[in-house]
């Protein structure tokens, strides 16, 4: 199954076709949730297999892109043990996300699963609404150009951009809209909001607000509301735990280590026994 491993991850689901915006100004966001410097590290399982791990980090430092201050985002996976052996995946994901808007002004992939090889750059340009894409996995580069919706996402970026949102005014059942490109394509992605919950983690208890992206009918996952992702429900808002139904098996990508975020995790702390 090629792309196993991030389609849980980057919630790779739902991709519709929307209108073409007009070209509108670009949106001014405020972010309080995230910085430089984060490392978040998980475990990924297969059912019970322990099938391979994944990092999300943003770099220490702000980088310049179309002389404009951004985060650089990674979303970086590998499978582990036997699964390596039968899938061999080594993706790495990454995002320029521009630190007044929140929308990603380039993003490259370099994906390496079994025989299957993607290397490819979009460069977005925000105020036209345009973005430029070079693929270098072909014998011959190739360049093309798409004309996107207004204050378009790509799916790492699409993803801190969730994490900006606040949580506490929304009820149960409101669903969120991101629009993106990805893959020659645009798509309109829902997510519903459904509350908060305590999820375990490898790292512990957590309590997290819980999304769930609404799901075409497809041959991967199992049903509308087959992924289920966990944020943390505090300032960070990280990503803690992701679970995906599929029709053969079941994924779960668990948190187990975060560094170098802006406010300490809301954790359930644990008991002290008695001496």
């Amino acid at each position: 199954m090629r792309r196993w491993l991030l389609v849980p991850l980057l919630l790779l689901c739902a991709a519709f076709t929307q209108p073409i915006g007009t070209a509108e100004p670009v949106r001014l966001w405020p972010n309080a949730s995230f910085r430089t410097g984060e490392t978040i590290r998980y475990k990924v399982h297969y059912g019970i297999i322990n099938a391979g791990e994944a990092v999300i980090e943003t770099s220490s430092n702000l980088e310049r892109v179309a002389d404009r201050p951004c985060y650089r985002a990674t979303v970086s996976g590998r499978t582990l043990g036997s699964f390596d052996f039968f899938m061999h995946v080594r993706d790495q994901w990454r995002a320029y996300i521009d630190t007044a808007s929140i929308l990603p002004l380039r993003s490259t992939r370099d994906i390496a699963e079994g025989t299957y090889r993607k290397k490819e750059v979009v460069d977005f340009d925000q105020a036209r609404d345009v973005v430029n894409v070079l693929q270098t996995h072909t014998k011959e580069p190739i360049r093309y150009t798409f004309k996107v919706p207004n204050n378009v996402q790509e799916l790492v970026s699409g993803f801190y951009f969730l994490r900006t949102l606040d949580y506490d005014h929304m009820k149960p059942g409101e669903v969120i809209h991101v629009g993106g490109f990805f893959d020659e394509g645009t798509f309109n992605l829902e997510v519903v909001y459904k509350g908060r919950e305590l999820v375990e983690t490898k790292a512990g208890l957590v309590h997290a607000i819980k999304l769930v992206p609404r799901m075409p009918k497809n041959r991967i996952f199992r049903g509308e509301d087959a992924i289920k992702v966990y944020f943390s429900d505090d300032k960070n808002k990280i990503p803690v735990l992701f679970q995906a139904e599929l029709f053969v098996g079941a994924v779960k990508v668990d948190m187990y280590q975060a560094d170098g975020l802006k406010t300490k995790l809301n954790m359930v702390a644990r008991q002290q026994t008695q001496p």
